[in-house]
């Protein structure tokens, strides 16, 4: 079943929602980082948020980015989502298996509170805006609403859940965004409060097999449903990439690496693929990067 966002709309327009299944691109974040139960939890959250900020981007180059880092022992945790739906991400310890009293894993407890949230958005402009918001409990969603008051002003409710299983793969995952728009009424107002106060966690609502649309209707009988993005776990990194970023190092680090005869092994820090050069290979761009600099 593949993961989608839905955005809608409903009190004539005074709310706009967003609601997402991000089950497969939370399972694929974690085999790629090899996470435990707590870690892709948290992972997974920041991921399912990303993701749907990114919805509402215009052009598939366009960015947004991610970062917590509550000084807990998850360290930093990034996502990186664009306008075509690519989603990716890591976290600096995937090692994480972290439970509450009770029974709940302690995702707030990974991530700490003694930090921040920045959200970078990249919209190719001469610079990106980022904004900036103290992290209120690390369990995320709080975390992204308390960002938007602040950051975007735009009063917002924040779900995002994930379902992990005993043996640590993701039984599902989702997440839910009810922001109003600028000049709200009271009623609602109210009618948004209500919601908060009855909202149920929504990795638990993808699991019982709801759709994200059933979702938004589920709490907004009047719902318009305005759009809809396909979501996934992609990155863009590749051999070619790596081996441009190798070129840029000095002549005299290329030589070492050509001389021990190890070559050179880089990871992508997003998706943990490992890329090898051999000794001959680093030669070749060595030799590559001669000519590109020789004058004419």
């Amino acid at each position: 079943m593949k993961d989608i966002i839905v955005i809608a709309q409903a009190l004539g327009g005074q709310v706009r929602i967003h609601a997402a299944r991000t089950t497969a691109l939370v399972e694929e974040s974690r085999k790629a980082h090899q996470c435990m139960a707590t870690s892709a939890a948290a992972l997974g959250r920041v991921l399912s948020a990303t993701a749907i900020m990114a919805s509402d981007l215009k052009n598939p180059q366009e960015k947004i980015t991610s970062i917590m880092n509550g000084h807990g022992p998850a360290g930093t945790v990034l996502a990186q989502a664009d306008g075509a739906g690519n989603v990716r991400g890591f976290i600096s310890d995937p090692n994480l298996y972290i439970v509450r009293e009770d029974g709940h894993l302690a995702v707030g407890q990974a991530i700490g509170r003694n930090g921040t949230l920045s959200v970078i958005k990249d919209l190719g402009l001469k610079e990106p805006f980022t904004g900036v918001a103290q992290i209120q409990s690390g369990e995320v969603g709080d975390d992204y609403a308390y960002y938007f008051a602040i950051s975007e002003q735009t009063p917002s409710i924040v779900g995002v859940g994930v379902l992990v299983n005993p043996d640590s793969t993701i039984q599902a995952a989702g997440g839910i965004f009810i922001q109003l728009m600028p000049g709200a009424s009271e009623e609602a107002i109210e009618k948004c409060e209500k919601v908060a106060a009855a909202l149920r966690p929504v990795s638990s609502l993808i699991d019982e097999g709801l759709e994200p649309a059933d979702i938004v209707r589920m709490y907004f009988e009047d719902a318009e449903i305005i759009g809809e993005r396909d979501v996934r776990w992609y990155c863009s990194c590749s051999r070619e990439r790596f081996a441009g970023a190798l070129k840029t190092l000095q002549v005299k680090d290329l030589q070492e690496m050509i001389d021990d005869g190890k070559g050179a092994e880089i990871r992508c820090e997003y998706c943990n693929t490992y890329y090898r050069f051999t000794p001959a290979e680093v030669r070749e761009l060595l030799e590559e990067k001669r000519a590109e600099n020789r004058p004419a």
